[in-house]
């Protein structure tokens, strides 16, 4: 089975990448889709969450306090770490579960979207693909989600720049014009890469 990853910063597509996949017909697991299962309720990761950031990082009914753990986090960038490493182990116990399900079903490839490109998701991967932007567009669709200015350029440096990103891809994708020309440089990628390797979709 062949596993292609896909990754980029915050506002740079990625997710726009991975749906266009979605939509050619291959299976996507999203790390992000993921990660809120395992700090929901009855989550995997919440006792460890409450045990490393206190009570008040869980609400009430038993789900992480996102608002509380970003007024946290997005201010300290070990604290980001911290709550990464706790995360991303039950994400990817929950990915290599799937992957391995998918494997014996005799899937030919599957899709992983992750964010943060840590060395597990690296591993698993046969090949990752990198979606790149323009950081004043990355700001404008930060922007247009509802975050200011200031606090969508604090998360985009916080994490790795494009350079080190495409450092760990095969390809990179610039996402920084619309979407016909996204949507072709997929396609594209999908007639080498894929087609290629005998996986029709």
């Amino acid at each position: 089975m062949f596993v292609l990853g896909i990754t980029g910063g915050i506002g740079s597509g990625k997710s726009t990448v991975s749906e266009i996949l979605e939509d050619r017909g291959l299976l996507v697991l999203d790390a992000d889709e993921i990660s809120r299962q395992v700090t929901a309720a009855g989550g995997k990761a919440v006792p460890k969450i409450a045990e490393v950031f206190g009570t008040r990082a869980i609400l009430s009914d038993g789900s992480m306090n996102r608002k509380y753990i970003s007024g946290i986090v997005f201010e300290d960038k070990k604290g980001l770490d911290v709550l990464s490493t706790i995360i991303h182990r039950y994400v990817f116990e929950e990915m290599e579960e799937r992957l391995n399900k998918e494997r014996e079903k005799g899937t030919k490839c599957v899709v992983l979207d992750v964010p943060i490109p840590v060395n597990k998701f690296v591993d698993l991967c046969n090949q990752i693909w990198v979606v790149t932007c323009d950081i004043e567009v990355r700001l404008a669709r930060l922007e247009k989600r509802g975050m200011n200015r200031e606090e969508a350029l604090r998360r985009i440096e916080m994490q790795m720049t494009d350079d080190e990103y495409c450092e760990l891809g095969t390809h990179s994708i610039d996402n920084s014009w619309d979407l016909d020309e996204l949507n072709a440089k997929v396609d594209k990628l999908i007639k080498e890469e894929l087609h290629e390797r005998g996986i029709r979709i």
